[in-house]
């Protein structure tokens, strides 16, 4: 009987965010065909925040469905922290699931500037994420791998002029860049692979944060999120049928230094090494939270 109620409610929740999505990209599109056809600059400015206010709707569309089919099991700890929707931000978490979007969207909704995602281009040829990509500026990004760069160290800078233009699509309106730090999700043998210093993370890897520092000057604030999920399971289809709806988030707002600001990751050494010094203490004070987090 259990698994027969678990199925009715993933497959109700799979339907309704279906819809939501379906529509709120449909209206984004029926929004943006202007941009095709006056790509002017204050036409895509505006459009960039009619956008925004409709990524917003549909985000909240999304929470209503996830309160009507799972409850209200989002515990959010924030400190009270005061966020300005006029302002950038750069914004960071762990990341476990394919479940950590919604959990992240929704956290975020109305409190801060809509969250936009990089995405790989291996993505795009998934309708949402295509359409997410043309309508809410959330570029695609086209990273080579480790073994790619040390054959020819030329592709770090390609990687790098690649993300600052990708990024440039960001300074049209107020935006939070969502980057998940470790680069892909957390599982056991992922972490024992890395012999990770970390009891509940993955090592990070800052490239990516620090590049979009430096060409987005505006950003003065990182915010970070620490997801904790009461169950073990971390499979889409666990999310959807409320094995996962018990969640914990921890909110952490942290002033970006002046010397960290306005760098080139990729020439400036000293940068490289303050800047990763900088990400391991928020990291290492990341996973003391996790811990204390846990159900």
């Amino acid at each position: 009987m259990k698994i027969i109620l678990s199925s009715f409610v993933g497959l109700i929740t799979f339907v309704l965010l279906l819809v939501v999505l379906i529509l709120g990209f449909s209206i984004l599109t029926v929004f943006n065909i202007p941009r095709a056809l006056l790509p002017i600059k204050s036409v895509k400015i505006l459009l960039s925040k009619v956008s925004n206010v409709i990524g917003d709707i549909t985000v909240y569309a999304c929470k209503l469905v996830m309160i009507l089919m799972h409850g209200k099991n989002i515990q959010v700890f924030d400190e009270g922290l005061k966020f300005n929707n006029d302002e950038w931000y750069m914004a960071i978490s762990n990341h476990q699931s394919w479940a950590d979007i919604f959990i992240l969207l929704v956290t975020a909704n109305y409190k801060i500037p809509l969250l936009k995602f990089f995405m790989k281009k291996e993505l795009a040829w998934i309708p949402i994420i295509y359409l997410a990509n043309k309508t809410l500026n959330m570029p695609f990004v086209n990273r080579h791998s480790r073994s790619e760069i040390k054959k020819n160290p030329e592709l770090r800078n390609t990687d790098y002029e690649n993300t600052r233009k990708s990024c440039k699509r960001f300074l049209r309106t107020p935006s939070t860049i969502m980057s998940y730090a470790e680069g892909t999700r957390l599982t056991k043998e992922k972490h024992l692979n890395q012999n990770s210093p970390y009891k509940n993370l993955l090592i990070p890897k800052i490239g990516g944060i620090a590049i979009a520092l430096s060409a987005i000057p505006e950003i003065n604030s990182l915010i970070d999120y620490s997801i904790v999920y009461k169950s073990k399971k971390r499979s889409a289809w666990s999310f959807l049928n409320g094995d996962m709806k018990h969640v914990k988030v921890k909110v952490k707002k942290y002033d970006i230094p002046n010397h960290l600001k306005k760098r080139n990751y990729v020439t400036d050494m000293d940068y490289r090494e303050e800047f990763k010094k900088w990400i391991e203490g928020i990291w290492a004070e990341k996973d003391e939270t996790i811990e204390k987090l846990k159900f």
